[in-house]
């Protein structure tokens, strides 16, 4: 069975202390010894010499186990192992008495070691520090701007929704004054004129006013959500749409807009470049990212680039760039005489 760390830990430590004592009751027993042989040199300074590395030995080798298990850095090892054998050098040098310091040399050599072991490591810790920075900024910069794409869509859709209840209502309203102001004015029919072409300016500028709302975002995405507004679209396309949505939640408003307008534009396309074809959608999230797909069953041939002019075309080329300023993909299969297949993957993780 095997023992926990903390258990060989206890254990550790407990031999080491052991090891300890009875250096110490050794070294206490020969100087006794040598107190009672009428002192003169001191040779048991040799004998707590070697006592002492002894137990040094066994905790090094405690921290010699611990790198070869990754608990602890080898240049930290190195450098107590450094510190050691240096502090053994010195301590020898002073038991024979000084004089020449020839510890000088092997503590240079032991240095020297040390600095290029140092160097490696840095060498190799460098990269590592400068990519764990790069990934840290890159994260902190997609939050920042997943941040900013989440503000601009919830304040596009106010924008939206102002147009829709404040502008377009009041234009609304207008149309509908200039039009009774108009069946009050039959016995005037110059100023009749005048008010009917007013109330035909109303009626295109509430034309255009639902367009661009409608660019903007639809109402029924705010407030009925993704599925319900992709099967709104298949309703009213000039050709038949098959919906299969399966996403059980509401998305972020930024993910949900762009999955909308990925569907808008390619069934405008289809209903463009194969009026005669049929189209199916399908939604489905999958590990934390929603799967958007448009296949249409026209003579294919899309592409992103216009032949004529070698310049990109704006509905693909459009949709390739809202997708990807999600983090998104964006696949385009269009073989000629098979039909058009259009997969588009955001990330909608919470």
């Amino acid at each position: 069975m095997t023992r926990s760390r903390a258990a060989v830990d206890d254990e550790y430590e407990v031999t080491l202390a052991l090891h300890g004592a009875i250096a110490a009751m050794v070294g206490v027993l020969v100087t006794i010894v040598w107190l009672a042989t009428g002192t003169g040199y001191f040779w048991p300074m040799w004998v707590w010499f070697g006592l002492l590395v002894t137990v040094a030995v066994h905790a090094l080798g405690r921290h010699g186990v611990d790198v070869l298990e990754r608990r602890m850095r080898p240049l930290g090892f190195h450098v107590e192992a450094t510190v050691f054998i240096v502090a053994v050098e010195l301590i020898l040098w002073a038991m024979t008495g000084g004089g020449y310091f020839w510890p000088i040399w092997p503590i240079t050599a032991l240095g020297a070691a040390l600095g290029i072991h140092a160097l490696i490591v840095n060498r190799r810790l460098l990269p590592s520090l400068r990519e764990r920075e790069l990934s840290e900024r890159v994260d902190v910069l997609t939050r920042t701007r997943r941040g900013a794409l989440d503000v601009q869509a919830a304040e596009l859709r106010r924008i939206e929704r102002d147009l829709h209840d404040g502008a377009q209502a009041r234009l609304v309203a207008l149309s509908m004054q200039l039009g009774r102001a108009e069946e009050r004015l039959e016995d005037r029919p110059e100023i009749a004129e005048l008010v009917r072409q007013a109330r035909g300016e109303a009626g295109a500028a509430i034309k255009e006013l639902r367009d661009l709302a409608r660019g903007i975002a639809p109402p029924v995405l705010a407030d009925r959500g993704l599925v319900a507004a992709v099967e709104a679209l298949g309703q009213r396309s000039a050709i038949p749409v098959d919906v299969d949505a399966r996403v059980e939640r509401r998305l972020s408003p930024v993910v949900e807009t762009a999955a909308y307008f990925v569907v808008a534009e390619a069934l405008t396309n289809v209903a463009k470049h194969a009026p005669s074809a049929s189209a199916r959608v399908t939604l489905a999230e999958r590990e934390e990212t929603l799967i958007v797909e448009i296949a249409d069953d026209g003579p294919g041939g899309a592409e992103e680039r216009d032949r004529s002019t070698g310049t990109s075309a704006t509905g693909l080329a459009g949709l390739r760039r809202r997708v990807e300023a999600l983090d998104g993909q964006l696949r385009v299969t269009s073989p000629d005489g098979v039909g058009t297949a259009i997969r588009a993957e955001l990330p909608c993780g919470l």
